[in-house]
């Protein structure tokens, strides 16, 4: 699992986006993204994101490829190849201050499970790369990934404002 193209878990593929996929996304072009990706890449994908996460991502991946892992990845699941959301790290840790996860997961596949399992990936891979501690921000008005948090083990320390998304809860999980 220290591969940063791919973080496997029991029924998950956690596949580094590529940057040309980025950049297709970022032109508002799935099929495209797809294409560079190896996989299907839904519309759901980009209901889910705006041009300021995407650019972002893609700034992260281009000016330190070194550190790409630390970068969004599609969630794919294993048994069929679907591309059932996202995740990833908010950048490198000595970037953004703190390893912090993030994911979505599009509406069809809700209540399977797949966020838990996702975030649990993310966490172990960090682990692997010698972080001591990872974070998660979530805001208090979204009990279904304030589940997604406990259930991966993460404890609240504090809660901090956003600028963009108001309050949230902060938590970590030591590894």
């Amino acid at each position: 699992m220290t591969d940063a193209q791919e973080i496997h878990t029991t029924r998950l593929r956690l596949a580094l986006m590529r940057t040309e996929a980025l950049s297709s996304l970022l032109e508002g072009d799935a099929v495209t993204a797809g294409e560079f990706q190896g996989v299907a890449i839904p519309s759901a994908f980009l209901d889910s994101v705006n041009e300021s996460f995407l650019t972002r991502y893609l700034e992260q991946m281009l000016l330190r490829p070194s550190r790409q892992g630390w970068g969004v990845r599609a969630i794919i699941r294993e048994h069929d190849g679907l591309v059932i959301g996202h995740c990833g790290f908010h950048g490198p840790p000595e970037v953004i201050g703190r390893a912090e996860i993030g994911y979505t997961i599009f509406e069809a596949y809700r209540e399977n499970g797949y966020a838990t399992e996702a975030a649990r990936g993310l966490v172990d891979w960090a682990r692997l790369q010698g972080s001591k501690v990872v974070f998660a921000a979530v805001s208090p008005n979204n009990p279904s990934s304030l589940r997604v948090i406990e259930k991966a083990g993460f404890r609240r320390t504090t809660v901090q404002v956003d600028e963009i998304d108001g309050e949230e809860y902060v938590f970590e999980v030591s590894l």
